[in-house]
């Protein structure tokens, strides 16, 4: 790791704290240190448990630690812009689109997905249940129901404004707010203040399935419209613009899209599924790799 990454993770306060470097035996313990990997990552990942879980099992088969900097997806992408990460695990194909085209990224490739779903207080007082996305958030606004907005520029803030959009809605005025939190937080505040908020699944398992928030809006992880749909991409940062270790990264990716997918089908969050894996496909979709919009 470069004197300038080490400075970055040093500022962020992390150094090697978030980093997953234990191993389960003592034929794991001996295999040597191949370097630590620095992971920019969306907090929906790392709030959720997933990331604890394949980053710690990386460990174990490659011997490489794991600096995770959980700072939400367009953070996450300037973070690789500025080559202060190997690769990027991150959910807003608009905001990946551009870091690929711009020549940051190269050989995305999905890995998970699961679904947003629309919380809010247990007597709903905007009648959002059972509506769809588009319909439950044009409720709101028209009740002027308290919503949190995480307001960063990670993808879930890029999927609430998708939707507010498609709704025809342009909130703003007191019932609209905005945290600048991770999800994690974010939900936390919502319960506080009896708050409707757009929040994935993995986290709101995680964080705030607790009784004080209600899933208003949840078509199930299995096949949730488009406008709920979460998609997962791991994308190494392009060795050409930055000095990062490439190889370790792409052992990263070849990881969380192979063995890593048993991982992701195993994980619960108390019982219930929070994410399925996305890789291992009969029919693959090579144009995942390049823009979505990008033509020859």
């Amino acid at each position: 790791m470069g004197t300038r990454r080490r400075q970055y993770l040093r500022a962020l306060g992390l150094g090697g704290a978030v980093s997953v470097a234990g191993c389960a035996n003592r034929t794991e313990e001996t295999r040597p240190r191949l370097g630590s990997l620095t992971l920019a990552t969306a907090t929906t990942a790392y709030d959720s448990g997933v990331l604890a879980v394949l980053n710690r099992a990386y460990t174990g088969r490659f011997g490489s630690g794991v600096d995770a900097v959980a700072r939400g997806t367009g953070a996450s992408l300037r973070t690789a812009r500025d080559g202060d990460c190997d690769v990027v695990l991150v959910h807003a194909r608009p905001l990946e689109d551009e870091f690929l085209r711009e020549g940051y990224g190269i050989n995305r490739r999905s890995v998970m997905v699961n679904d947003f779903l629309v919380v809010g207080p247990p007597d709903d007082p905007a009648d959002v249940a059972g509506r769809g996305p588009v319909s439950a958030f044009r409720a709101i606004s028209e009740a002027e129901a308290t919503f949190l907005s995480r307001g960063d520029r990670s993808g879930t803030h890029v999927r609430e404004l998708r939707i507010w959009e498609a709704a025809g809605v342009s909130p703003g005025g007191e019932w609209y707010l905005e945290t600048g939190q991770g999800m994690g937080d974010t939900l936390v505040a919502a319960r506080q203040s009896n708050a409707y908020t757009l929040v994935d699944r993995g986290t709101f398992l995680a964080v705030g399935g607790d009784g004080g928030l209600t899933r208003h809006v949840d078509f199930g992880i299995d096949d949730p419209p488009p406008l709920l749909r979460n998609e997962y991409a791991v994308i190494p940062v392009n060795p050409t613009r930055h000095d990062v270790s490439y190889p370790l990264a792409m052992s990263y990716v070849g990881y969380l899209t192979g063995p890593g997918q048993s991982e992701i089908e195993e994980f619960r969050v108390d019982g219930e599924r929070a994410f399925r894996p996305l890789a291992r496909s009969a029919d693959p979709e090579f144009d995942q790799y390049v823009p979505s919009d990008w033509r020859e």
